[in-house]
């Protein structure tokens, strides 16, 4: 949901600086790598020592990336399959280090084994998410569902809380407790999210082989061959 009107927006605002990257001879594919290359060096080095501010404050300087490199490619008017598939391709890698950094606070310094188990929930859930997306796009279905929680929602929960979360390294009492409780509504969203693409998959699939004309039977051509 957030895509439609926040990418829009966003785009607009970072034109500028696509255009001075693009005189300054950097390429799209680079932008790309640098950013998530922020992304993961953000969240696996911060966020499994608790340092989820400073964490967040990293993580937001590099994740733009994803909208400077698409801004830069259709300004220089080289959009292509392989910029596609490697922006997609490691945006589940950044998507994956930072849950993959609460999965390792929870686990060791945070000390909650739930907590820790519904960040890997949210982790699986994610991939599988874009997953479901991709596969049924691959086999020739539109995939025509706007789900509750998708990736701009994802991070724009995760971080907006974990960021607050870490303004209590800095006194402000209970504001810890923000990262857990965006945890378990980004897990519940992204599992209604899931069966919301599933059953659009089934009813598009169910759609698609209706509209098929029946298979011609074979058994007049065998017989007139004998």
């Amino acid at each position: 949901m957030l895509n439609k009107y926040a990418r829009a927006f966003f785009t607009r605002v970072l034109t500028p600086f696509a255009a001075f990257l693009i005189r300054r001879g950097v390429s799209p594919d680079t932008v790309t790598l640098i950013g998530t290359a922020g992304v993961v060096a953000g969240a696996l080095v911060f966020y499994p020592m608790g340092e989820f501010f400073w964490g967040t404050v990293v993580i937001t300087l590099f994740v733009f990336s994803d909208l400077v490199d698409g801004n830069m490619a259709r300004q220089l008017g080289r959009s292509s399959r392989w910029g596609a598939f490697l922006d997609s391709t490691l945006d589940r890698v950044a998507d994956g280090a930072i849950f993959g950094g609460f999965i390792l606070w929870y686990a060791g310094g945070g000390d909650d084994l739930v907590l820790c188990a519904v960040s890997i929930f949210c982790l699986a859930s994610g991939q599988v998410v874009s997953y479901t997306k991709a596969r049924g796009e691959s086999i020739g279905l539109p995939v025509a569902v706007n789900g509750l929680v998708e990736r701009a929602e994802r991070l724009v929960i995760s971080l907006v809380a974990a960021g607050l979360a870490g303004l209590h390294t800095f006194g402000v009492p209970g504001i810890q407790y923000l990262l857990p409780v965006a945890l378990w509504i980004v897990a519940v969203g992204s599992l209604v999210t899931l069966i919301q693409r599933v059953v659009t998959v089934r009813r598009e699939s169910a759609e698609a082989e209706a509209a098929e004309p029946p298979a011609k039977p074979e058994t007049q051509g065998s017989e007139a061959a004998k």
